[in-house]
């Protein structure tokens, strides 16, 4: 589909993961394509995975699992914004500094923000409580 719009992409995307369809799915990918996992899944889940056939491999994997989505969300709204956070910041006090990683919704209707959403990485506050010396 090289032509298509990325919501054709996403909604055949949808449309494949539902029904369990792994080489339709890596199908969508580029040969090159990657798949992050930032906030890690299950345990023995990738962190990432390189490249179309690898993702078909892995894809083919997680769907002849028992797990069976029967729904899958997807946006189709104008007012939703997905935004991929990296913050870098360094406490003044001690000078040390940590990164944390975010994926946030944001719902904005006519220039100002009326939803937001952070689905921020656990890990960015594991570090940033070791850090400040808040670890119990």
């Amino acid at each position: 589909m090289p032509s298509a719009m990325p919501a054709d992409i996403l909604a055949r995307r949808r449309e494949l993961m539902l029904v369990g369809d792994a080489d339709g799915f890596a199908d969508l990918f580029a040969p090159d394509a990657v798949m992050e996992f930032a906030f890690h899944g299950p345990p023995g889940t990738p962190v990432r995975v390189e490249g179309r056939e690898a993702i078909r491999e892995y894809s083919r994997r997680v769907m002849a699992s028992p797990l069976r989505l029967e729904e899958l969300y997807q946006a189709q709204d104008l007012e939703v914004v997905v935004v991929e956070m990296r913050a870098r910041a360094t406490i003044a006090t001690t000078s040390q500094s940590f990164t944390a990683m975010s994926i946030q919704v944001l719902r904005i209707r006519e220039g100002q923000i009326v939803l937001f959403r952070d689905f921020a990485d656990p890990r960015g506050f594991e570090e940033l409580s070791a850090v400040l010396g808040l670890e119990s």
